[in-house]
């Protein structure tokens, strides 16, 4: 009988352990970015459709998936987008159909994320960073911002999109 009792204590403390750490991305600074959850039409600053976006998350809640199709469907892209503990950041891979690349790192400010890549030197020997913000609207629409920056001063507008949820049809 105390063997018994003993093994279903054993059991029972297992089982507690593994509903403890069944979900290592289950946190605050994981679900800092959950706003851009959601299938998306988004549209320029003219009020014109750019394109789809559909943003999931995957791998236990540790990445959020970015699908992302133009009006046009002649450009599409997909970035895993994942928050760092080991340098506390969240951090952006971005690949597209055109052979384009970007590794984004910053963090969540208030209803901003905001996130940058390093400094690189273009073809004209330019220091150029690129910046994305997502703004988190009170009506449910996020705005996507992205600055292309040079030599630190010249600001130079890639993208200014807004989100908003797609609509049944």
């Amino acid at each position: 009988m105390r063997f018994l009792t003993f093994m279903l204590f054993i059991m029972f403390s297992f089982t507690l352990n593994a509903q403890e750490n069944s979900c290592k991305c289950c946190t605050e600074n994981n679900d800092a970015f959950d706003f851009w959850l959601g299938e998306w039409e988004v549209f320029n600053k003219n009020e014109t459709i750019a394109g789809y976006s559909n943003i999931t998350q995957i791998q236990n809640n540790c990445v959020i998936l970015e699908n992302w199709k133009s009006a046009k469907g002649n450009y599409t892209g997909t970035s895993n987008n994942f928050y760092n503990v080991k340098t506390k950041q969240w951090e952006q891979i971005w690949i597209d159909n055109q052979g384009g690349v970007l590794h984004l790192k910053g963090s969540r400010v208030e209803n901003q994320m905001i996130l940058s890549t390093e400094e690189e030197t273009n073809e004209k020997g330019q220091r150029v960073k690129n910046r994305v913000t997502w703004t988190k609207n009170e009506d449910g629409t996020v705005r996507q911002y992205w600055e292309i920056i040079t030599d630190g001063k010249d600001i130079a507008i890639a993208f200014d999109g807004l989100y908003k949820k797609k609509t049944s049809n």
